[in-house]
């Protein structure tokens, strides 16, 4: 088929292509959330890809973990501060460049001795305990000691909680900034939680904690510089580099659009215009970790430290400082500060250009060239064309990842798609296709009402396959075999087919599918291929109109027909399989084999319908009688089997209602190992229950009988099936 535009149609062919593409570029201009998602989500394929290189060996930073390891030794936190403070000296004695606390020390300490004392009511006790103590300084102090001697980097958390300070006090270095002020650009609070006094003395620098995660909480961006009360302040992993390298001040260029830049002794820093970076990840490490304990008692190479940026932190789930990168759904936060230091020191900060608009242009040239080739092209080299630029885009895309750009290759990608649609979708030929194409296919599944709606909404079916939740079912013939022999291949022939036409017939006429016979079997299944929201209902219906029919085609001269019928519900894919000489219309899955083996477990259970723990769930309003908790051949999972004894009416008789609760008792001395009771119970409720159910309960007190005689060492409860 070729594309062909008439003298008079031209202005139509243009405005195919050209109102969708201008569309999509608008939208890529805006940025409307849901796009920035679409891109971030493929930006965090990008890095899952090709994440980032991390060299232990030349690694600048080192994270020293308060693990469980070191909670288990030393104990629960928070640790005395006469703790932190041998770390910090450990730390500085093996010559570490910094040290940078991912926490906040805002409270006093509670095991300080000044707060021992503070909590002894009697006055003459504290007079004698604060006489043997000898005037031993409080924990605080000692901390304060301990930082004054090093390169110590305090962590404070920006907040606009009533309780925050309004500004976070002195405490390093100053701000100075060229171009536009940039702390109308950086994210505000009003407050900050910070240190206690006496240790904001002793520290060399305090840097912020914050992150600022996206909508689905997954940190991609790490802010250099957050706004307290007005005034711009340093994260951690900042402050950390300042006092590393022994500098001052931060020097922070900024522009009409944003921050650009921030300085930093030696090293500049690309950011975007908040003020953040956006790191190129790494995989969780653990050769960045050295375990608190082996610092406070010295049992670690002084080389891992020596020169190098240490942080403090946590990775124990317990302390709850565990964040979501593209990479991990659960890294430490600490080791995502240690990160974003790496990030600043190797300059592999993934960069969003702002010439974004150009992305927009790209695609305008690209569909542009497309609509002016199309109505030359044959459909098929159409198509191969709009793949190979939309395939162009992407790859453009990769190598500007490969240099730490993230340029958007889905605002041109899709304007070529859009173009191609557009011109295409204006074929009424095609639409005609279409419905042919339907009608042909799906004529011997589905019921003549479906094939109209199908064939009116082509666009309703998804061909080639997709995932749904279905409810499938497979009936079989009872004892087909023996009735085969008996008969002539002619008397077969009607008689297959007197019984397969009204199970066919209810199966169509309550929105089924059918999928295939199997001999004497049937396959069919719901959802699919329109939406059917009550599935499993129109399932369970069907199975009882069957189980209803047979009467009609026993007896007079022709065999009593027993069918037993299984059904599941769950996730299938559906769609044409097949080869490239022929297909079906047909559905697998998990749910599939499933239903296929509660078609065989019906007849070892002695009921009619079989149904899964899914299928009872998505139809609970029938009459379902739980019949046992099994793991079926190919499965390593429990499955619990159902019972349908009758419809919605049925499920509210009071006789239904009285046999339900007597059988829920006979199912927990069954999964208790009471059998005798159990076998009992069997005995009782097969004497009143209804006919069909008979067997069932014949089933279950013989099983009671062998259990008891033989008991299991270890009864769960639970049958396993060795065989389909």
């Amino acid at each position: 088929m070729r594309l062909r535009t008439s003298s008079s149609g031209t202005l139509l062919f243009g405005a195919a292509w050209i109102v969708p593409s201008i569309f999509v570029a608008l939208v890529g201009l805006a940025s409307p959330a849901a796009l920035v998602r679409l891109q971030d989500q493929l930006f965090d394929n990008y890095q899952r890809l090709s994440p980032g290189r991390y060299d232990a060996a030349a690694a600048p930073v080192r994270i020293v973990d308060i693990d469980d390891v070191s909670l288990a030794s030393i104990g629960q936190w928070p640790w005395p501060r006469t703790t932190i403070a041998r770390l910090v000296d450990n730390l500085g004695t093996a010559g570490a460049a910094a040290s940078a606390f991912d926490m906040v020390f805002a409270e006093a300490d509670r095991t300080s001795p000044e707060a021992f004392l503070a909590g002894l009511a009697d006055e003459e006790r504290r007079s004698a305990v604060a006489a043997a103590l000898g005037g031993m300084p409080g924990n605080d102090a000692v901390l304060a000691k301990a930082l004054a001697g090093g390169n110590v980097v305090l962590g404070a958390v920006l907040t606009d909680a009533a309780h925050a300070t309004a500004a976070l006090p002195a405490a390093g270095g100053g701000m100075a900034y060229v171009g536009e002020d940039p702390a109308r650009f950086a994210t505000g609070f009003a407050g900050t939680v910070a240190p206690l006094p006496v240790l904001r003395e002793g520290a060399a620098g305090i840097g912020a904690l914050n992150w600022l995660p996206d909508g689905d909480q997954t940190v991609r961006r790490v802010p250099l510089l957050l706004r307290a009360a007005g005034r711009l302040v340093p994260s951690l992993s900042l402050e950390s580099l300042r006092i590393a390298q022994g500098a001052s001040t931060f020097v922070v260029r900024a522009s009409a659009v944003g921050i650009e830049t921030v300085r930093v002794g030696e090293i500049d820093a690309d950011t975007g215009w908040s003020g953040d970076i956006r790191p190129h990840f790494t995989p969780h490490r653990k050769d960045r970790f050295l375990s608190a304990t082996a610092v406070l008692e010295g049992r670690f190479d002084p080389a891992l430290v020596r020169d190098r940026i240490v942080i403090i932190g946590s990775s124990s789930a317990g302390l709850a400082d565990i964040r979501a990168t593209p990479l991990d759904p659960a890294m430490p936060g600490v080791e995502i500060q240690a990160q974003a230091v790496e990030t600043i020191l190797a300059r592999s900060q993934l960069v969003r250009p702002p010439w974004v608009g150009l992305e927009g242009a790209v695609g305008a040239l690209l569909a542009l060239a497309l609509a002016s080739t199309l109505p030359r092209l044959p459909a098929l080299a159409g198509f191969a064309a709009v793949l190979a630029a939309i395939g162009a885009v992407a790859a453009a895309s990769w190598v500007a990842f490969a240099h730490q750009r993230l340029v958007d290759p889905l605002v041109p990608g899709t304007m070529v798609a859009a173009a191609y649609i557009g011109a295409t979708a204006a074929l009424f030929q095609a639409e005609q296709r279409g419905r042919r194409f339907v009608q042909a296919a799906f004529g011997r599944f589905v019921s003549p009402a479906v094939v109209s709606r199908l064939a009116a909404n082509p666009s309703a079916l998804t061909l080639g396959g997709e995932q749904r939740d279905l409810t499938v079912m497979f009936t079989d013939v009872r004892g087909f075999s023996a009735i085969a022999e008996r008969m002539a291949p002619r008397e077969l022939t009607v008689f297959m087919n007197r019984y397969l036409s009204p199970m066919t017939a209810i199966v169509l006429d309550r929105q089924g599918t059918l999928d295939k016979y199997i001999g004497d079997a049937i396959m069919a299944f719901w959802n699919a291929p329109l939406p059917d929201p009550d599935h499993a209902r129109d399932a369970a219906r069907a199975a009882l109109a069957m189980i209803a029919a047979l009467p009609a085609l026993s007896g007079a001269g022709h065999p009593a027909l027993r069918i037993g019928i299984g059904i599941a519900t769950g996730p299938c894919v559906v769609g044409n399989f097949g080869s490239s000489l022929r297909f079906d219309y047909s559905a697998i899955g998990d749910d599939v084999n499933l239903a296929s083996r509660l078609e065989s477990l019906s007849k070892l259970y002695g009921v009619d319908i079989l149904a899964s723990e899914a299928t009872v769930v998505a139809a609970p309003d029938f009459a379902w009688l739980e019949v046992d908790e099994v793991i079926v051949l190919g499965r390593s999972t429990p499955t619990r089997l159902f019972a349908l004894v009758g419809d919605e009416v049925a499920a509210l008789d009071e006789a239904f209602l009285a046999l339900r609760e007597a059988h829920a008792g006979l199912r927990c001395l069954y999964r208790a190992g009471r059998f005798a009771e159990a076998e009992a119970a069997c005995t009782a409720l097969g004497s009143r229950a209804p006919a069909q159910l008979a067997p069932f309960y014949g089933m279950l007190a013989a099983r009671c009988l062998h259990l008891e005689a033989e008991p299991p060492p270890d009864w769960d409860g639970i049958t396993r099936m060795e065989r389909k």
